[in-house]
């Protein structure tokens, strides 16, 4: 006999399938109204970058260039005197005279900003570099000659103009040493001749000064498309302020790989005045050679922690030198301003109008100073000289053999008479070696203390309280470098 329990049994399913239903309709509810306000926070931002785009694009120009460039043949190489040779024409006829060079129109592409109303644009000096014609093209698609006021090709910036400019749209220019790593930027421009192309991204470092582009680096690195075309072209933050000038990418394939680079803003602000007025750039000078402080040398000079730079090398006649600046002082601040590296100061001083006296900070021997420089004027000859990293020592510890200077090595190697020690061999693989060390470099000072000849070495040496680590100052060429030898 079966009891029937099916009412009970019925019940309680109906029930807990209304309060499903209930809570699932909750959820659905809660969740279209956090898409909803998901939805509203991407359009907001959408629209944040078109309303940046609308403003500031009348001001992005696209830039074209003709060059004359000279055709030097494909021959060459002495083939020309070969096809020219009346033996050879005696089978193969006049026809085949070699030409001489002749002279064809190249064209050029690239991007700009106007940053005032009569005309004035900014764009990079590869891009107008030896240009016949300058051709701006607005974004109305409205045709204007220009030409060229002022380039500067140790930065790549250029500065243009429009003949006839009469209130013309204009971008404003920001402030690049604010900008953060991971801030929203946006690059206009036209790469592969797409005019007004726009492309986000984020800044993806700063102060990338050693990318082998041009001789003073500062980049802004940034993940916003930048392909050829590009260059001259502004890099925007949220604000639709110019924060850099689009000037080359990273590349292996000719096209966008990801990274790309700006020069910023405040450093084109600097240059842009001088070029408007003289159409070239003069730049400071104080006459030091310098290097990085690593923990090393840091040890060595009485520091603290490594930080600052070092005075390796001071030059006679020098601002620095009439100033008071020293062998083995460590720049610590530049009028206030703390120095991350050899780049930042050499940028710093560049970007300096001579004449103008600043404040530096520095350490000597442990202690801190205030050394007050006047900025000198940049030598003609400047960059032209060389200046490696070098080094030495006799021990065998450190791979090192010297000798003392001869008359005869002297006269071979340019040095003078009791002017230091010369690193006879160097072993392969050795700490020296390691350090860059090289044949005919000369060691002048071991431990901060000068060093004439071998028999000054081997005193020095025997009162050094650590055998494993020696600290030397070498000399290649018109400059001198410290450097630290370990075996540890």
């Amino acid at each position: 006999m079966y009891t029937s329990t099916s009412p009970n049994l019925t019940r309680k399913p109906i029930i807990f399938f209304l309060v499903g239903i209930l809570f699932i309709a909750g959820s659905m509810q809660l969740a279209f109204a956090g898409s909803n306000e998901d939805t509203a926070l991407l359009t907001s931002s959408s629209k944040a970058f078109t309303s940046v785009v609308k403003k500031v694009t009348p001001a992005v120009v696209h830039i074209r260039v003709e060059k004359t460039l000279k055709n030097s043949n494909a021959m060459g190489n002495g083939q020309d005197q070969l096809y020219n040779n009346p033996f050879f024409q005696q089978f193969f006829g006049p026809q085949f005279r070699f030409q001489q060079p002749r002279s064809y129109k190249q064209r050029a592409l690239g991007s700009g900003f106007i940053i005032s109303k009569d005309g004035y644009i900014l764009t990079n000096n590869h891009v107008v570099d030896g240009a016949d014609k300058i051709t701006v093209i607005l974004s109305d698609k409205q045709e204007l000659k220009a030409k060229l006021i002022g380039t500067d090709p140790r930065t790549d910036i250029a500065l243009i103009k429009v003949n006839d400019g009469k209130d013309l749209p204009t971008v404003a220019l920001g402030n690049s040493d604010s900008l953060e790593v991971g801030e929203w930027v946006i690059a206009i421009g036209n790469p592969f001749g797409l005019s007004q192309t726009v492309t986000v991204g984020v800044v993806s470092a700063k102060g990338r000064d050693r990318v082998g582009i041009n001789d003073y680096e500062d980049f802004i690195q940034t993940d916003a498309a930048i392909n050829p075309g590009n260059s001259g072209g502004p890099l925007l933050n949220i604000k639709g302020e110019v924060v850099g000038i689009n000037s080359a990418l990273y590349t292996k394939s000719g096209g966008y790989m990801g990274i790309g680079f700006a020069i910023p803003i405040n450093m084109v602000k600097a240059i842009e005045p001088q070029l408007k007025a003289h159409g070239k750039v003069v730049r400071g000078w104080i006459g030091v050679a310098i290097q990085d402080v690593d923990e090393n040398l840091a040890k060595s000079f009485n520091l603290k922690k490594p930080e600052g730079i070092l005075v390796s090398e001071v030059e006679k006649g020098s601002p620095a030198e009439k100033a008071g600046l020293k062998q083995g002082d460590v720049i610590i601040r530049y009028n206030n301003r703390k120095l991350e590296n050899v780049n930042d100061l050499r940028n710093t001083v560049a970007l300096t109008t001579p004449k103008t006296s600043v404040d530096l900070k520095i350490i000597r021997d442990g202690k801190p100073m205030d050394i007050s420089v006047t900025i000198g004027e940049q030598p003609s000859d400047f960059g032209t000289r060389s200046f490696e990293r070098v080094g030495s020592s006799p021990l065998k510890q450190f791979g090192l053999a010297f000798r003392n200077l001869t008359p005869d090595l002297e006269q071979r190697l340019g040095y003078k008479h009791d002017q230091g020690i010369v690193v006879s061999s160097v072993e392969p693989g050795s700490p020296a070696a390691m350090s860059g060390l090289k044949p005919g470099l000369l060691v002048e000072e071991v431990n901060k203390q000068r060093v004439h000849n071998l028999k000054e070495l081997g005193k020095i040496l025997k009162k050094s309280s650590d055998p494993n680590r020696i600290l030397l100052r070498v000399r290649n060429g018109d400059y001198s470098q410290y450097i630290v030898l370990s075996t540890k």
